[in-house]
């Protein structure tokens, strides 16, 4: 594995252990070269998984881009990023399990959104600005509205 910090490329695995989920291995590493220790996670990928975009552009499916875009909406909510983990897992497994190699990316999208509303109603108006790309006050009156309705009822 190479080193983050210096590029040097041997490493060596100073702890393994289960994430929380059981989902990934978390290692510990340290650097031949210049001593750092860094993390690394090791997850099973089931399958390669191709996300559509609304453009009808295809990329990769890459679980960081959900991880970050879930920890900017999660931010200065009280989440941890053990939450943030379980949430990405769970929308990953779904997406893995679909049976689909090609998966929208408004699907995701609306995976995310439910494992947001789930967690903090906040995190999940802030996640649904920016996918739903709201562009008016009543945009977010329409949402809020939805989530107080869902919670009353």
């Amino acid at each position: 594995m190479r080193c983050p910090f210096c590029a040097y490329d041997d490493s060596q695995v100073k702890d393994s252990r289960p994430t929380e989920d059981n989902t990934a291995i978390r290692r510990r590493r340290q650097c031949a070269s210049c001593g750092a220790r860094f993390t690394t996670f090791e997850r099973v990928q089931l399958r390669e998984i191709t996300v559509v975009k609304s453009t009808g552009a295809r990329e990769p499916f890459d679980r960081d881009k959900i991880e970050q875009s879930v920890s900017l909406a999660c931010r200065k909510r009280g989440i941890t990023p053990e939450q943030i983990d379980r949430l990405v897992s769970g929308v990953q497994r779904q997406v893995e399990t679909l049976g689909d190699s090609e998966v929208p990316s408004m699907a995701i999208g609306e995976m995310v959104m439910e494992g947001l509303r789930q967690i903090d109603t906040v995190a999940y108006i802030r996640f649904a600005s920016v996918y739903r790309d709201f562009s008016e006050a009543r945009d977010f009156e329409e949402i809020a509205s939805e989530v107080q309705g869902g919670t009353d009822g």
